[in-house]
């Protein structure tokens, strides 16, 4: 009996779900161009280290940020955060926490206890000692952390981890750095001590928290999800512990920033209502408003208004109208000038003039005072020109080898640049004039200008 062959089952075409599913996994696998386990582990680890030249580039790295925030330079901070080691030993953490290496976590978490304190170190002696000690706005930025920060930090860790476990390393890594921007808030912390400013310090240093906490907490995603093998076998309790250990550190990191950010939203929504209130309601042809003031924390408004006043029932209806418009419990202050606040132009006029005849006399007091003061000066030099002939006659009593006087006044220059007027006495005589005779006729002639400030010049005899 002849048997027919076995037929071969058919097989459906794949789905179009089914050729989708497949094409997006081949296209969005992290396992495409990933570089080896040890290479991977090798890069993160080399990280982790703080030796040798290491801290000295974190403490330059320290002094450019702190520079770059009190000049408020985002240039600089920009460049002070591509040269910071600080992301070494964070990823660290996160690589031994994924692979169970315990050993790995001490390393690096000492290592970025000792970063950490170097950091806050250098950035305390700097605005201990800069005499520039206002906070500027870079600086102001970095104390108040919320929602929005937190969610940087994990997307940067996540771009950071993915960037480093590619086969050809990309330019990931320096990005992340000025994203998730670890060393500003360092700096601010600093700041904070060195001025006792705890708000600040306390700010800053939850923010660079939530930056070390989610960056690890990315990293152990990312390990993850790249299958970078385990280094020992863990039971289900110290894995269980270990998942809601970092569960756990993450919700207590991020609760306090979602509460800033809710509040900084509404904040923001205030702020907005309020400025529409205000361009709604004093829509006026002979008022407009010239500047408006919000202030969220006390929920008031302060509106400055030119033209026209508006009277009290005006106000009161505006002021009625704030609940529809959501701003409940909102306060608002109006300044206006009252009905019978009017400009008396003939009181302006007799004020300007009355400043400017003010202004005019201690003018001419002043240029009086500085003509009279010459006038002393010419009398005093006049009186003592008048005496060249008394004084030639003195002279000549005193050295009778005196053959010609010359009296001038003029003014010495010292050093190439100082001047100071000098009275000048310049004595010719027919015979030497030994030292003994010189002194005498200097000290004389001092105490006959009645000033010190004299040059007396001794010319020799002729042949």
């Amino acid at each position: 009996m002849k048997t027919e062959p076995h037929a071969e089952p058919r097989r459906d075409p794949p789905s179009s779900s089914t050729r989708l599913r497949r094409a997006m996994a081949v296209r969005f696998s992290l396992l495409a161009d990933k570089a080896d386990d040890a290479v991977i582990e090798r890069r993160i680890r080399e990280g982790v280290a703080l030796q040798g030249a290491t801290p000295w580039i974190l403490m330059f790295a320290i002094f450019i940020a702190s520079i770059g925030l009190n000049v408020n330079s985002t240039a600089v901070i920009i460049g002070a955060m591509l040269i910071s080691p600080l992301m070494g030993p964070i990823m660290g953490v996160g690589l031994g926490a994924a692979v169970y290496d315990f050993a790995l976590i001490r390393t690096s978490l000492w290592n970025l206890a000792i970063a950490s304190a170097i950091s806050l170190g250098v950035s305390t002696l700097y605005f201990l000692v800069t005499p520039l000690a206002e906070a500027q706005s870079e600086l102001l930025a970095r104390t108040s952390p919320t929602l929005w920060d937190v969610l940087i930090a994990l997307f940067g860790g996540l771009a950071g981890i993915v960037g480093i476990t590619r086969e050809e390393k990309s330019n990931v890594i320096p990005g992340v750095a000025i994203a998730t921007a670890l060393m500003p808030p360092l700096c601010t912390a600093g700041y904070g001590l060195a001025t006792g400013q705890w708000q600040y310090f306390g700010g800053a240093f939850y923010l660079y928290s939530i930056n070390c906490v989610f960056i690890a907490l990315a990293t152990v995603i990312g390990i993850r999800l790249v299958r970078v093998p385990v280094h020992a076998s863990v039971d289900s309790t110290v894995e269980r512990r270990l998942r809601n250990g970092l569960l756990m550190l993450a919700l207590a990191t991020a609760l306090p920033s979602a509460w800033l950010a809710y509040r900084l939203v509404q904040q923001e929504v205030f702020k907005s209502r309020a400025i529409a209130f205000v361009r709604d309601e004093f829509a006026f042809d002979r008022a407009h408003v010239a500047d408006t003031r919000v202030d969220p924390a006390t929920r008031a408004i302060e509106v400055s208004l030119i033209g026209l006043p508006l009277d009290r029932p005006t106000l009161q209806r505006i002021e009625g109208k704030l609940a529809t418009a959501g701003l409940p419990g909102a306060k608002m202050l109006v300044h206006q000038a009252g009905e019978n606040d009017r400009i008396d132009v003939t009181a302006l006029k007799s004020s300007l003039l009355s400043d400017l005849y003010r202004d005019s006399q201690d003018a001419l007091q002043k240029k009086d005072a500085e003509l009279a003061a010459l006038r002393d000066r010419l009398a005093a030099r006049e009186a003592l020109l008048n005496q060249t002939d008394a004084i030639a006659a003195e002279l000549r009593a005193l050295l009778p080898a005196t053959t010609s006087v010359t009296l001038s006044q003029g003014y010495r220059i010292a050093d190439g640049a100082e001047t100071s007027p000098v009275v000048q006495l310049i004595v010719q005589s027919s015979d030497d004039i030994d030292e003994a005779d010189r002194d005498r006729i200097v000290a004389w002639f001092k105490a006959r200008a009645g000033t010190d400030a004299v040059a007396v010049v001794f010319d020799r005899p002729q042949d």
